[in-house]
């Protein structure tokens, strides 16, 4: 008999929906809400993923700042840890917006994947580099 519940596999279809509707109710929230944090006046946040648990009772919310670079600016783990302090205010509007049996606990994550992409870009751009990957024009 197949498991039924394997740790080796991805997010189930379920926890995707739910992580794309807590994201977009989130981006709702940053956006109308005023949130009392010194650290967020003023900035913009992108929730660029939210990560629920198989049990939908927490979510990893990944964020950046508008524009990317959060982990640059020395502000960056401050605005995060007010995040995390503003998650119960925050989690009480999102239990008015979505329509789920229980509100997930939610925790902000720093998302890097932009720094990354934007680290490997400038790494393929390198003269060193470049002649060594094929030209546009091999075809």
């Amino acid at each position: 008999m197949a498991k039924r519940f394997s740790s080796d596999r991805g997010p189930s279809q379920r926890q995707l929906r739910a992580g794309e509707l807590i994201r977009h109710a989130l981006v709702e929230i940053l956006q109308r809400e005023e949130l009392r944090e010194p650290e967020l006046q003023g900035v913009s946040v992108t929730v660029t993923e939210v990560r629920a648990a198989p049990d939908l009772k927490q979510a990893t919310v990944f964020c950046t700042a508008l524009g990317g670079a959060l982990a640059d600016d020395r502000r960056g783990p401050a605005v995060v840890a007010s995040l995390n302090k503003a998650a119960p205010h925050m989690r009480g509007e999102l239990g008015k917006r979505i329509d789920m049996k229980f509100t997930p606990q939610l925790t902000f994550r720093y998302d890097d994947s932009f720094d990354t992409a934007r680290h490997i870009d400038q790494l393929l751009s390198r003269p060193e580099v470049r002649r060594d990957l094929p030209s546009q024009d091999d075809d």
